[in-house]
C-alpha cells in the first residue's frame, strides 16, 4: 500500500484536529451532528496509522479527556468530580481500539483488518457499559443515531452494539482507500463487503418497518410532572436542602410537600376524566416524609379505585434522622382496584450526585387489561441488562437538568427497539418522550417550553418479540471473542515465526 502523504509529517496532526471537532458533536446527544459520528473515528485513524504507537496514542486520549472535560462542564455538572471521571477514564478507554488497530492492521488479511477496529470498538463499549456506574452514558458511537429509523432496527437483533460496530468498521475501510490511494482493485472486496452489508441493514430495518402493522388495540397514557407554578410555591415555603430530616424541620416540610403531591393529585384527576387510563408521574415527582408514607399512599389508592385507572406514582421518600442514604427513589404501580401491583426503588442512583437505597433491578412487569407493564427509574434505562425484560408498556419515570435533557431522551428510544416495547418517559426539568416498539415518536414535551408539564399520548398495548430480547448481549461478546482471537493469532505468528 502507498502512504498518502497528509498522514505523516506535520500534515497528520490536520487529521487529529478534524477528528477531535468531529468527536465533539459526534458523541454528545446535546450537539449531536449524526453524520459526525461516522466520520470522526476516520480522522483519527488516519492520525494514529500515521504516527509511532504510542505517540499516537498520547495524543488522542489527551484530546479525549479535554473533551470529556467540555462535555461534563456543558452539562453542568464540572464541579461532580465522579462524573467528570466517569466520563474522562472511559474516554481514554474508548482510545484504545485506535491503539489495537495501529497495532494490529498490517498484520492480518485485508478483511479481518478493517473488521478489527469495529470489533475493537464494540469489546470496549460493551465492557465498560458493565463495570462502569455510569452504564451507556459515556460510550456507545451509536448514541446519536436515534433519528435513523431504518438503521436503528438493528438494534432489535444486536443491541446498541450492532449499529457502533457499522459506523466504526467505516474508519478502516476508508482509510485502506485512502492508503490505496483509491485504487479500486486494491479496495474493491473491503469495499463492496462494507457496502453489502450496509445495504442489508439499511433494506431490512425498512422492511420491518413498512411490514410493522398498525396496533389494534391503544391506551390513553397521562404523563405528569409537578407544575412548574407549584415547584415555585413549594420552594417559598421550604427549600429543603440540609443532610437529614430534623424533627423540627417537619411541619414546615409537609407544607412544602403538600403543595406538590395535591397538584399531582389533582392533575391526575383531570387526566383521568379527560379519558387516561394509565397516568404515570415523573421521577420523584411527590415527596413524602418516611412516617407519612402510608397515608399518601393511602390517598394514591383512593384515586386509582375512584377513577378506574393504572397510577404510576414517582416518589421521594426521605427517611428519618441521620440514615444513610438519607432517603429513597420508588415508584409504584397502583391498579384500578386499589392494590398496589409493584414497588421498585432506583437500581442505579447516580454517581456523586444522589444518596439512595438501590433497589434489586428487576423490573416489575404486571399483567393488565391494556397489556404487561413494566417501570424501572430514570438512570436505569442506561443499563440495557436491567431494561431487558417482556413487556407491552415500559414506564420510565425520570427527572433530568437543562444540558442532557436530549442525550437522555434520545437513550430512551434504543431501549425500546432493543425490547419490543412502547416506552413511556415522563420527565420533570427535561423531555419526555413516547416511543413504540420500532422508535416511532408517538409524544414529544420540552419541560422548560411548555407551561403544562403534561403528556398525553395513545400507546399500543401490545409489544413485539425480538431476537435481543432472547439473545441478549450475544453480538457485543461476539465482538470480544474475535477481538481476543485476532490478538492471539497475530501474537502465536510473530512466536512462530521467532522459532
Amino acid at each position: 500500500m502507498a502512504n498518502n502523504a497528509f498522514s505523516t509529517g506535520r500534515w497528520r496532526y490536520l487529521w487529529l484536529v478534524a477528528g477531535v471537532a468531529l468527536s465533539l458533536v459526534g458523541t454528545s446527544g446535546e450537539w449531536a451532528i449524526p453524520v459526525a459520528a461516522w466520520l470522526f473515528s476516520i480522522a483519527l485513524m488516519r492520525f494514529t496509522r500515521g504516527a509511532r504507537v504510542v505517540t499516537g496514542f498520547l495524543w488522542v486520549a489527551l484530546f479525549s479527556v479535554a473533551e470529556a472535560v467540555v462535555l461534563v462542564a456543558a452539562a453542568g455538572r464540572f464541579a461532580v468530580l465522579p462524573i467528570l471521571l466517569g466520563c474522562a477514564i472511559p474516554g481514554v478507554l474508548l482510545c484504545v481500539p485506535l491503539l489495537v488497530d495501529r497495532l494490529l492492521f498490517r498484520r492480518l488479511n485485508p478483511i479481518a483488518a478493517t473488521l478489527v477496529f469495529p470489533a475493537a470498538r464494540v469489546a470496549v463499549e460493551f465492557l465498560v457499559t458493565q463495570v462502569s456506574p455510569f452504564g451507556t452514558v459515556f460510550g456507545p458511537l451509536a448514541a446519536t443515531q436515534s433519528a435513523n429509523l431504518p438503521f436503528l432496527q438493528l438494534v432489535s437483533v444486536t443491541g446498541v452494539y450492532g449499529l457502533s460496530f457499522l459506523m466504526a468498521w467505516l474508519a478502516p475501510i476508508v482509510n485502506v482507500a485512502l492508503e490505496c490511494r483509491w485504487h479500486w482493485p486494491s479496495i474493491r472486496t473491503v469495499a463492496l463487503a462494507y457496502v453489502s452489508v450496509l445495504v442489508l441493514v439499511l433494506f431490512g430495518g425498512g422492511l420491518r418497518l413498512a411490514l410493522a402493522s398498525d396496533a389494534p388495540n391503544l391506551v390513553r397514557v397521562a404523563g405528569i410532572s409537578v407544575s412548574r407554578a407549584a415547584e415555585e410555591r413549594s420552594r417559598e415555603i421550604d427549600n429543603f436542602h440540609t443532610p437529614q430530616v430534623l424533627s423540627e424541620q417537619k411541619p414546615v416540610l409537609r407544607q412544602a410537600f403538600a403543595v406538590l403531591n395535591e397538584d399531582l393529585f389533582a392533575r391526575s384527576r383531570i387526566e383521568a376524566d379527560g379519558g387516561a387510563k394509565i397516568v404515570t408521574w415523573a421521577e420523584t415527582a411527590a415527596v413524602v416524609l418516611e412516617e407519612d408514607y402510608p397515608e399518601f399512599m393511602h390517598t394514591a389508592r383512593e384515586l386509582a379505585r375512584d377513577k378506574q385507572i393504572y397510577l404510576g406514582v414517582g416518589i421521594a421518600v426521605l427517611l428519618d434522622g441521620q440514615q444513610q442514604p438519607r432517603s429513597r427513589d420508588i415508584a409504584v404501580l397502583v391498579a384500578p382496584d386499589g392494590q398496589v401491583l409493584s414497588t421498585y426503588d432506583k437500581a442505579h442512583p447516580v454517581p456523586g450526585m444522589e444518596s439512595l437505597r438501590p433497589g434489586d433491578g428487576i423490573a416489575p412487569v404486571s399483567a393488565t387489561p391494556y397489556g404487561r407493564l413494566a417501570n424501572v427509574i430514570c438512570f436505569d434505562a442506561q443499563f440495557p441488562g436491567t431494561l431487558r425484560t417482556r413487556a407491552d408498556i415500559m414506564l420510565v419515570p425520570s427527572n433530568d437538568w437543562p444540558g442532557i435533557e436530549r442525550a437522555q431522551a434520545a437513550n430512551a428510544v434504543f431501549r425500546a427497539v432493543e425490547n419490543g416495547y412502547s416506552l413511556v418517559r415522563q420527565t420533570s426539568n427535561g423531555i419526555s418522550i413516547t416511543v413504540d416498539m420500532y422508535g416511532q415518536n408517538l409524544a414529544r414535551t420540552n419541560y422548560f417550553s411548555t407551561t403544562q408539564q403534561s403528556m398525553i399520548v395513545s400507546v399500543p398495548t401490545r409489544g413485539t418479540r425480538t431476537v435481543y430480547g432472547v439473545v441478549g448481549d450475544l453480538f457485543a461478546w461476539l465482538c470480544v471473542a474475535g477481538l481476543a482471537g485476532s490478538v492471539a493469532l497475530v501474537v502465536f505468528r510473530r512466536i512462530g515465526s521467532r522459532g
